[in-house]
């Protein structure tokens, strides 16, 4: 499995990151096994967030990785801060208690990237950049990035920050492929011309910053799966001939869609069962073709001009 770099960071990561929203849901011993097999596959970037099960997750998680100096080594560990009970809060003040909880929970001194979760549209940049260079020369945090950021809003952070934005992550499957669509309809009079992020996609390629796309197996807003589900049978059709001719699932092909974009994006996955954990992985070693990606993205209700 090749490795990425991460936007403009010296780190080499997966191309897969493995998301800890749902460790809460399983037991302390399948998350051990989960955590044991996800190392096993290459697949040692973990993203977290304070937010996920109230801070839960990530005590979870640092339990069943039981987290030591020696274990801290092999992982790359990614958290999130920013969202609180009925707000956003990127102060100064926040960001820096979040962090130190983050690092109490994971039992671990630094975090190897810190998002911001979300925009705050009170935000202060420069308020951010101070509590930034604090984390940075504190060894607490070596990378920044943000999540569900549009263009202008990252380049009014980036104008105080000290340190490059290395990552964006943003929701897209091949059914919420609206970043994709908008570039292909320029110029038309259609619902997939709307331009509903600013050119994110073509702006993160631009500015070296890795797009961690989250939910890559969901349709609309958390309503579930889009693979082996009813309301989307020539989509389901298309993937499973095309898993048929490389020899695998529904879920490394869907994976795999997303990876062949030339963008070189770093997908979130969710899932915490050990088989569709090394479905995934399998999407790392597919190349789909040129027709194949197409005609996956137009099964999915796309239309090309």
């Amino acid at each position: 499995m090749k490795s990425i770099k991460l936007g403009k960071s010296s780190l080499e990561v997966p191309p897969i990151a493995v998301g800890c929203m749902r460790i809460n849901s399983i037991s302390k011993a399948e998350a051990e096994k989960f955590l044991r097999t996800a190392l096993d596959l290459g697949l040692n970037f973990f993203d977290n967030a304070d937010v996920y099960g109230g801070g839960e997750c990530e005590q979870i998680f640092a339990d069943a990785i039981h987290m030591n100096s020696s274990m801290r080594e092999k992982m790359i560990i990614q958290s999130k801060c920013g969202i609180c009970e009925g707000m956003y809060d990127f102060s100064k003040k926040h960001i820096l208690e979040a962090v130190d909880g983050s690092l109490k929970r994971l039992r671990t001194d630094y975090l190897d990237i810190l998002l911001l979760h979300r925009p705050d549209a009170l935000v202060e940049p420069d308020e951010v950049a101070e509590a930034f260079d604090i984390l940075k020369r504190s060894g607490k945090v070596r990378c920044f990035g943000v999540s569900n950021e549009k263009p202008m809003q990252i380049e009014l952070l980036q104008q105080s920050l000290n340190q490059p934005i290395v990552a964006n992550q943003l929701q897209l499957s091949i059914t919420n492929a609206a970043m994709i669509s908008n570039g292909i309809n320029v110029n038309m009079e259609n619902d997939s011309a709307v331009d509903r992020d600013g050119s994110i996609l073509d702006y993160c390629r631009l500015k070296d910053i890795t797009i961690q796309p989250w939910s890559p197996f969901q349709y609309g807003f958390f309503k579930g799966t889009f693979l082996g589900n009813d309301k989307f049978p020539e989509l389901n059709s298309v993937i499973d001939e095309i898993a048929e001719k490389y020899n695998v699932s529904n879920t490394t092909i869907a994976l795999a869609w997303i990876l062949r974009h030339p963008a070189k994006m770093q997908p979130v996955i969710g899932t915490m069962n050990i088989g569709r954990l090394k479905d995934c992985r399998k999407a790392a070693d597919i190349t789909l073709t040129r027709h194949e990606w197409y005609k996956i993205y137009c099964a999915a209700g796309n239309k090309l001009p």
